[in-house]
This record gives C-alpha cells, structure tokens and sequence, in this order.
C-alpha cells in the first residue's frame, strides 16, 4: 500500500479496512494477539480539562475501533473508563459478533446501573481480587495485585487465554492501555489523531519514564487518513525501527 518509508514511518495513503487489519486478520485465530487503540487530538489530548472527550475523533475513527472489535474475542477496559463513559462495547457500527467485555476492577468499584450489565450483547467479565464480589450480570475473575495495587497485564491476559480469548482489544482508558504498553505486552496499537488541538487537557499515554532517547519505543509505522479527516497510526509493537 505504501510506496516508501522513512525511518520506519511510511507515507500515507487513503483508509482501507483490510489493509489497517491485515496483521490482525493474518494471526493464529489462537494465538495470543493483544492490540490497543488510542484516539487524541493533534497535541495529544484525549480529553479537554473538564472531562469531555466524545467526540475527538470522526465517525470513521469510531467505526474503525468496532471494526477491530469484531475481530477481537474479547475488548478490555478500566473500571474507570467504564464509570465515566457507560459504554456498551458492542460492533454496533459494523458487521461482526459482540466480543467479551472485560472491566478491570481491582478495588470492586464497578457500579450495577451499567448499561453492559443487562443489555445481553455479550457477556461481561470483572477482573478483581478473590473475594470481591461483582455485580448482577458480570462474572467473576479473580486473580491477585502486584505490589503497586494493580493486576498485571500479563496475569490478566493469561488468565483471558485460559478462558479461550486470545485476541485481546485493549481499548481503555490510557492509564489501562500504558500499563500494557509498559509490561510490553501489547503487540499492535493503533493510534487515531484527530485535526484538532486543545492546547490544554488529559494528555493521553503516560508510560514509565525514560533517561534517554536510547530507551524510547521505535515501532514500525504505517498510516492512513480517514475521509472525514483524522489520521491512523498503526504501530508494530513487535518490529522496532533501528536508528
């Protein structure tokens, strides 16, 4: 699709479903594969100072987040993410079945008001410490925190392969998608950013610092505009770019 690259980034070229899916479509539908997904704007917020942040991104970045949805056996967020946005984590925008979703609660903050738990799109699975209960229409899986109060990534997604989901879709918040980035156990992630600048707000990924540039990620990346305007990068965690 991309005639030339530079330095491991590739010129652009017109959104195609296929090809931004294509490493996705092309894995062992039983391997482990785990992809995440950001959207920001232009200087890198995914949120204005007071919280809003639907919508940053265009119709077309949403529809290419179900895409990946519907390739996915099961989508995973924070419990925060999951208060603050309600959201039903369907394909509603697509052809393709519902995957699992996945709430990570260690603290058992979940609320039983969300949407997800009675609308019978997909179950509903709350990932928390043993002996915490969940509420009615969720399932437990209970797995222990590390030292810092967090489960780690890599205990998560095991115990999601071990119940037969092994694409993972780690969709958010940030906080969520940089613990995995920072355990190194995302594969693929794909990063939408919208023609716009809010100059002030949340910024997006926040990941363990660094001392120098030696230590900074280099993904290979490939992008692609969406007709309505933003701009998709899609990053091979698993391929770093030499420099």
């Amino acid at each position: 699709m991309d005639a030339g690259k530079d330095n491991g980034r590739r010129r652009s070229s017109d959104y195609d479903p296929e090809t931004a899916l294509d490493r996705l479509a092309r894995s062992d539908r039983g391997a482990a594969y785990v992809i995440g997904q950001l959207g920001q704007s232009l200087d890198g917020r995914i949120a204005t100072p007071t919280g809003a942040s639907k919508y940053i991104n265009g119709h077309e970045a949403l529809r290419h987040l179900h895409r990946i949805r519907a390739c996915v056996d099961a989508v995973l967020v924070g419990v925060g993410t999951a208060i603050a946005d309600n959201p039903q984590l369907t394909t509603r925008h697509v052809d393709g079945a519902n995957p699992v979703r996945v709430i990570v609660d260690p603290q058992g903050r979940m609320p039983e008001g969300l949407a997800m738990l009675r609308d019978g799109a997909a179950p509903v699975l709350v990932v928390t410490l043993p002996g915490s209960d969940v509420p009615r229409g969720a399932e437990p899986v209970h797995l222990h925190c590390d030292g810092g109060g967090h489960i780690r990534p890599g205990t998560i997604a095991a115990a999601l392969r071990e119940r037969g989901l092994h694409r993972l879709l780690v969709e958010g918040g940030a906080a969520t998608l940089a613990r995995f980035i920072d355990a190194g156990e995302l594969d693929e992630l794909h990063l939408m950013v919208a023609p716009i600048v809010l100059g002030s707000g949340k910024t997006g990924l926040n990941l363990n610092p660094i001392a120098g540039l030696d230590e900074a990620l280099r993904p290979l990346v490939r992008t692609m505009r969406f007709k309505d305007g933003d701009m998709l990068c899609m990053c091979d965690m698993r391929r770093p770019v030499a420099v």
